[in-house]
Protein backbone atom coordinates (compact mmCIF):
# COMPACT_ATOMS: atom_id res chain seq x y z
CA UNK A 1 0.00 0.00 0.00
CA UNK A 2 3.16 2.40 -0.09
CA UNK A 3 6.55 2.74 -1.57
CA UNK A 4 7.05 4.05 -4.95
CA UNK A 5 5.54 3.08 -8.31
CA UNK A 6 7.79 3.26 -11.68
CA UNK A 7 6.52 5.64 -13.98
CA UNK A 8 6.96 5.35 -17.76
CA UNK A 9 9.22 8.34 -19.09
CA UNK A 10 7.40 10.91 -20.93
CA UNK A 11 7.55 10.89 -24.77
CA UNK A 12 10.07 13.81 -24.75
CA UNK A 13 12.42 12.04 -22.44
CA UNK A 14 12.58 8.18 -24.10
CA UNK A 15 15.86 8.22 -26.59
CA UNK A 16 17.39 5.89 -28.24
CA UNK A 17 21.57 5.06 -29.27
CA UNK A 18 22.88 5.17 -32.47
CA UNK A 19 26.30 4.14 -33.95
CA UNK A 20 26.80 7.52 -35.55
CA UNK A 21 24.86 10.18 -33.89
CA UNK A 22 24.58 9.19 -30.37
CA UNK A 23 21.39 9.75 -28.87
CA UNK A 24 18.28 10.47 -30.84
CA UNK A 25 14.93 10.87 -30.01
CA UNK A 26 11.50 10.19 -31.68
CA UNK A 27 10.35 12.97 -33.54
CA UNK A 28 7.03 14.90 -32.59
CA UNK A 29 5.09 14.09 -35.63
CA UNK A 30 6.20 10.39 -35.63
CA UNK A 31 3.06 7.91 -34.99
CA UNK A 32 5.32 6.26 -31.90
CA UNK A 33 6.16 9.53 -30.41
CA UNK A 34 3.45 8.79 -27.52
CA UNK A 35 4.64 5.29 -26.64
CA UNK A 36 5.97 5.24 -23.42
CA UNK A 37 7.41 1.52 -23.75
CA UNK A 38 8.68 -0.42 -26.39
CA UNK A 39 8.76 -4.55 -25.86
CA UNK A 40 12.18 -4.42 -27.43
CA UNK A 41 14.88 -1.72 -27.30
CA UNK A 42 15.69 -2.08 -31.09
CA UNK A 43 14.05 0.57 -33.87
CA UNK A 44 14.37 0.66 -37.32
CA UNK A 45 13.07 3.99 -39.20
CA UNK A 46 13.67 5.52 -42.12
CA UNK A 47 14.52 9.13 -41.76
CA UNK A 48 16.66 10.72 -39.52
CA UNK A 49 17.23 14.61 -38.66
CA UNK A 50 18.74 17.27 -36.65
CA UNK A 51 17.15 20.27 -35.15
CA UNK A 52 17.05 21.07 -31.51
CA UNK A 53 18.27 18.23 -31.58
CA UNK A 54 19.09 14.81 -33.50
CA UNK A 55 15.11 12.89 -34.16
CA UNK A 56 14.30 9.94 -36.01
CA UNK A 57 10.81 9.38 -37.98
CA UNK A 58 9.08 6.30 -39.58
CA UNK A 59 10.40 4.15 -37.26
CA UNK A 60 9.42 0.74 -35.92
CA UNK A 61 10.12 -1.38 -33.00
CA UNK A 62 12.20 -4.64 -34.35
CA UNK A 63 12.74 -7.76 -32.15
CA UNK A 64 15.51 -9.87 -31.60
CA UNK A 65 15.67 -12.73 -34.17
CA UNK A 66 14.07 -10.83 -37.13
CA UNK A 67 16.98 -8.13 -36.23
CA UNK A 68 19.86 -11.09 -36.58
CA UNK A 69 18.40 -12.70 -39.69
CA UNK A 70 17.46 -9.57 -41.33
CA UNK A 71 19.74 -6.42 -40.12
CA UNK A 72 23.21 -6.30 -42.10
CA UNK A 73 26.66 -7.13 -41.59
CA UNK A 74 27.99 -10.09 -40.49
CA UNK A 75 26.93 -12.61 -37.29
CA UNK A 76 29.65 -13.11 -34.92
CA UNK A 77 29.51 -15.54 -31.63
CA UNK A 78 31.83 -14.99 -29.22
CA UNK A 79 32.63 -16.17 -25.18
CA UNK A 80 32.14 -13.05 -22.80
CA UNK A 81 32.29 -13.42 -19.22
CA UNK A 82 30.50 -17.31 -19.60
CA UNK A 83 27.51 -15.91 -22.18
CA UNK A 84 27.61 -16.59 -25.43
CA UNK A 85 27.11 -13.40 -27.15
CA UNK A 86 25.30 -13.06 -30.62
CA UNK A 87 27.36 -9.84 -32.35
CA UNK A 88 26.34 -7.62 -35.49
CA UNK A 89 27.91 -4.48 -37.07
CA UNK A 90 31.21 -5.31 -35.36
CA UNK A 91 30.07 -5.94 -32.10
CA UNK A 92 28.15 -2.65 -32.20
CA UNK A 93 24.74 -4.83 -31.47
CA UNK A 94 24.90 -7.37 -29.11
CA UNK A 95 22.54 -9.88 -27.93
CA UNK A 96 23.31 -12.86 -25.00
CA UNK A 97 22.08 -16.41 -26.36
CA UNK A 98 21.02 -19.21 -23.94
CA UNK A 99 23.32 -21.14 -24.64
CA UNK A 100 26.85 -22.05 -27.74
CA UNK A 101 23.81 -24.30 -29.60
CA UNK A 102 21.10 -21.66 -29.93
CA UNK A 103 23.80 -19.19 -31.16
CA UNK A 104 25.48 -21.51 -33.67
CA UNK A 105 21.90 -22.14 -34.60
CA UNK A 106 21.28 -18.73 -34.91
CA UNK A 107 24.08 -18.01 -36.99
CA UNK A 108 23.57 -20.82 -38.89
CA UNK A 109 20.04 -20.29 -40.03
CA UNK A 110 21.00 -16.71 -41.01
CA UNK A 111 23.83 -18.27 -43.17
CA UNK A 112 20.97 -20.53 -44.80
CA UNK A 113 18.76 -17.67 -45.36
CA UNK A 114 21.24 -15.31 -46.90
CA UNK A 115 22.28 -18.22 -49.32
CA UNK A 116 18.60 -18.45 -50.32
CA UNK A 117 18.47 -15.28 -50.92
CA UNK A 118 21.44 -15.13 -53.15
CA UNK A 119 19.91 -18.20 -55.01
CA UNK A 120 16.71 -16.37 -56.01
CA UNK A 121 18.76 -12.69 -57.07
CA UNK A 122 20.62 -15.69 -59.85
CA UNK A 123 17.51 -17.12 -60.62
CA UNK A 124 14.46 -14.93 -59.84
CA UNK A 125 11.93 -17.33 -61.20
CA UNK A 126 12.42 -19.87 -58.38
CA UNK A 127 9.55 -20.08 -56.03
CA UNK A 128 11.19 -20.45 -52.34
CA UNK A 129 8.00 -21.89 -51.04
CA UNK A 130 8.06 -24.95 -53.24
CA UNK A 131 11.28 -25.81 -53.26
CA UNK A 132 11.98 -28.26 -50.39
CA UNK A 133 15.14 -26.00 -48.93
CA UNK A 134 13.60 -22.89 -49.12
CA UNK A 135 9.88 -23.84 -47.72
CA UNK A 136 12.76 -25.52 -44.64
CA UNK A 137 14.56 -22.44 -44.21
CA UNK A 138 11.12 -19.85 -44.37
CA UNK A 139 9.13 -22.31 -42.54
CA UNK A 140 11.89 -22.28 -39.05
CA UNK A 141 12.33 -18.62 -39.38
CA UNK A 142 8.24 -18.21 -39.19
CA UNK A 143 8.08 -20.59 -36.35
CA UNK A 144 11.21 -18.78 -34.71
CA UNK A 145 10.07 -15.24 -35.12
CA UNK A 146 6.24 -15.97 -34.00
CA UNK A 147 7.22 -17.90 -31.31
CA UNK A 148 10.13 -15.91 -29.46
Amino acid sequence: STGAVKMQPKAEELKFVTKNDGYVHIHPSSVNYQTRHFESPYLVYHEKIKTSRVFIRDCSMVSVYPLVLLGGGQVHIQLLKGHFVISLDDGWIRFVAASHQVAELVKELRCELDQLLQDKIKNPSMDLCMCPRGSRIIGMIVKLVTTQ
